[in-house]
């Protein structure tokens, strides 16, 4: 929607059914264009998989979305699967964009020019062998090709004309440390980079100029790994800050006048995370998200003229702290010694002798973390009268190289122990009763949950799997029909013994933890098989088992209505379970 201040009225621009088509992103190519990404799922041979395209609106010219790109007018070109990668806004030309299509050879990308208002697209530079995707500097010339050869990846520096290329770094993925280019500044000489530094990810600078240009470091943190992108100023054009997960603000600034700007923000809302999302070119005004720990957050219109801020709206005007008492970060230790991470969140109301029912709800990826940010999931479970533990269990992002890589062909090791020893951790904290926990989990923790109901049935009562993981081989095996198989297979082993051992579908005869299955029909991440799978499996064993199938769903819940449904048969599951 697009609201005006003035009136406060909005005029909805698009709509998505969040079924068969999802609203994925959206940017200002200039002051009238908003640029649209739009996905879908498309069905071929028994394979799912994400088709995306990039739609157009001039305000004030269109009444609705249109496909930017006349894809079929363009003569002996294929149909990519993914028309949406957008990678220069093009300064200078603000009717014109940079985008990544792959037309003349799948899954190898060109660079066109891609003219707004007619649609009509202009090579720029022509796919090039092992390119993945391509980076602009910040006058919109391509400069960067990232390339993966098998598993092998590199970042080449490209001339003007992009014929001639000397390669910059390599590395080999899950053997060393990744080495991603977050961009450049307005010095198109100088590039930034993410590296590993003293066991953590760090931001670098280099001088692309060199002819062996040396990373030197220039943003880092003691604990944790720096891994979001970076913040450029609308006005110059420069570098001005980067995005990380480690505290709920999620931006730090290296320039002045950004800094002083933050610190008035937090002044004058204290006790909040405050976020600038967006400004207009001039820096006067802007949009500021401000959130808490109990706090979804709130948006405001910042002027820096008059040195104030409007209420604009809410993230979730409902929540609220007699509804959700937020989170806290805490501290565990694995049965080995090692230390985690976790996000604590305490139910609203709390028993006498201080021991509740107790969820303990892993993350997917499993290269992913939880961040004292607000998360529908555990706040409903706490609301309903549940303590919720989420473990940044071994194998998750934000603690370097080597803590990630554990889950490199580690699904059902000790990264699975991690999070029976986070049950005990709660028992022996006296928050949880010991007989009351169950472990909720989706995507990888879908997986984690099932896999826990197989070798600790005796800590869990329960287990809920959402669009989770069942056969290890099976996902070792489809992704022969995808450019990145040989990622898969080195990311999860083929070992065979060893892939069947860690998965669940294979050890249904040993589960008598009651199942709870949730998976929607269009996922295409992981496939509805898993769950229908485990289900037979279970069902053949006479095992306690329900089954839900999300029609049209997807690996996100992104369909209001599905994530109602999902949220309350769990709600039910847990509450037979734990509380009677």
């Amino acid at each position: 929607m697009v609201i005006d201040l003035n009136t406060g009225q909005g005029e909805s621009l698009a709509y998505a059914d969040n079924l068969k088509t999802t609203l994925d992103w959206y940017a200002w190519a200039n002051d009238e264009t908003i640029l649209f990404g739009v996905g879908t799922t498309r069905h071929q041979r028994g394979v799912k998989y994400s088709v995306t395209r990039l739609q157009v609106m001039t305000l004030g010219k269109d009444d609705e979305p249109r496909n930017a790109i006349r894809l079929r007018n363009i003569q002996g070109s294929q149909l990519p699967q993914l028309a949406d990668g957008v990678i220069s806004l093009l300064p200078d030309e603000p009717d014109h964009i940079l985008i990544n299509l792959a037309l003349d050879v799948a899954n190898h990308p060109s660079v066109y020019k891609l003219d707004l208002n007619s649609g009509r697209v202009h090579r720029v530079l022509r796919a090039k062998s092992d390119i993945y995707t391509w980076v602009a500097d910040r006058q919109g010339r391509i400069r960067i090709g990232l390339g993966r050869s098998d598993t092998e990846m590199f970042v080449r520096l490209y001339d003007e004309g992009g014929d001639n290329y000397r390669i910059l770094w390599e590395y080999e993925l899950f053997n060393a440390p990744e080495i991603d280019v977050l961009g450049f500044d307005l010095n198109p000489n100088i590039l930034y980079l993410r590296a590993e530094h003293e066991g953590r990810y760090a931001v670098f600078r280099a001088d692309v100029s060199q002819a062996e240009p040396e990373m030197t470091l220039f943003y880092s943190h003691p604990d944790y790994d720096i891994d979001g992108g970076l913040v450029y100023s609308p006005k110059t054009g420069k570098a001005v800050g980067i995005r990380h997960g480690i505290d709920g603000n999620g931006i730090d600034y290296w320039d002045s006048d950004y800094q002083m700007l933050q610190a008035s923000l937090d002044e004058t809302l204290p006790d909040h995370h405050n976020r600038i999302l967006a400004e207009t070119r001039g820096l006067r005004r802007y949009i500021l998200f401000s959130s808490s720990e109990s706090d979804p957050g709130h948006y405001y219109l910042g002027d820096r003229t008059t040195n104030a801020i409007d209420y604009i709206g809410s993230r979730y005007p409902q929540v609220n702290p007699t509804n959700h008492s937020g989170k806290e970060a805490v501290r565990y230790q694995a049965r080995d010694g090692l230390e985690l991470d976790a996000m604590l969140t305490r139910p609203m109301v709390q028993a006498e002798d201080g021991a509740v029912p107790a969820v303990i709800l892993p993350h997917g990826g499993p290269a992913g973390s939880d961040k004292l940010s607000f998360d529908y999931w555990s706040a409903l479970l706490a609301n309903q009268g549940y303590v919720v533990l989420q473990p940044n269990f071994r194998g998750s992002s934000g603690r370097g190289f080597a803590f990630s890589n554990a889950a490199i062909a580690g699904w059902g090791a000790e990264m699975q122990d991690d999070l029976q020893d986070a049950a005990h951790y709660l028992v022996e904290q006296g928050l949880a009763d010991p007989e009351r926990i169950c472990i909720v989990g989706a995507s990888y923790g879908g997986y984690a949950a099932l896999m826990a109901a197989v070798k600790h049935g005796d800590t869990f009562r329960c287990a809920v799997s959402f669009a989770g993981v069942s056969d290890l081989e099976k996902l070792v095996s489809d992704a022969r029909h995808f450019s990145n198989e040989k990622v898969v297979r080195k990311q999860l082993g083929t070992d065979r013994k060893r892939n069947r051992a860690n998965s669940p579908v294979r050890h249904a005869k040993q589960i008598e933890t009651p199942i709870l299955l949730i998976h929607g029909s269009d996922d295409d991440i992981v496939p509805v098989a898993h769950s229908r799978d485990m289900h037979k499996a279970l069902q053949r064993q006479k095992k306690p088992v329900r089954y839900l199938e999300l029609e049209y769903g997807d690996h996100h819940l992104w369909h209001e209505q599905h994530r109602l449904e999902t949220m309350q048969a769990i709600v039910d599951f847990l509450d037979e379970h734990l509380k009677n």
